[in-house]
């Protein structure tokens, strides 16, 4: 199977770089919004431009970011993502402690970008339209790991789908729509 350009995956030294909590909002940022400057990236975040520039320079150094060198001149540094995606196999650290540690901080991190994500839509002013196709919910399902992760393949094949028809003509009524997915096993009180 042919290795899909959009998606990095991730190993021990991308796991390092991803640890910090900044490099992971500055990266979400640059596949989000497309390529900027360490100083537009600071102003989003809160931070200096140095601290930004040191942070971008170490997720380029683990290949997740890359200079913009279509745009800006001597003193103005742009950089773009270089994959739209980061996979992830929990297997790949399970020898590690401290690397499987590192990893469940990274997703701790992730599902809080992720849930301020949701509340920014909530608070923010959408039109009816919007508010009415948006959603946040959950299913309770019983599942084996056999299937959830046929479950995950179908959900990814039809996003994937979606994707793609994105790439397309936009028209005023377009919007970027983040479609957030977490699945996992939770125990029964009754099993405990």
């Amino acid at each position: 199977m042919a290795e899909d350009t959009n998606i990095k995956r991730l190993d021990v030294g991308g796991l390092r770089a991803l640890a910090h909590p900044l490099r992971l909002q500055l990266l979400d940022l640059l596949r989000m919004d497309g390529p900027a400057t360490a100083t537009k990236l600071a102003a989003r975040v809160g931070e200096t431009s140095g601290n930004v520039s040191w942070h971008l320079r170490q997720l380029a150094a683990s290949g997740f970011i890359e200079e913009d060198s279509e745009r800006g001149n001597r003193r103005e540094r742009w950089w773009r993502a270089c994959h739209r995606y980061t996979s992830v196999r929990d297997a790949d650290f399970q020898s590690d402690p401290e690397a499987r540690q590192s990893l469940v901080e990274l997703k701790s991190h992730t599902l809080s970008q992720q849930m301020q994500r949701a509340e920014e839509f909530l608070y923010d002013d959408w039109g009816d339209a919007w508010r009415d196709a948006a959603g946040i919910g959950h299913w309770v399902l019983r599942l084996t790991p056999d299937e959830l992760l046929e479950l995950g393949r179908e959900v990814t094949a039809v996003l994937e789908r979606y994707e793609a028809l994105s790439r397309g003509s936009r028209d005023e009524e377009t919007e970027d729509v983040i479609f957030q997915v977490q699945a996992f096993p939770r125990h029964r009180e009754d099993d405990r």
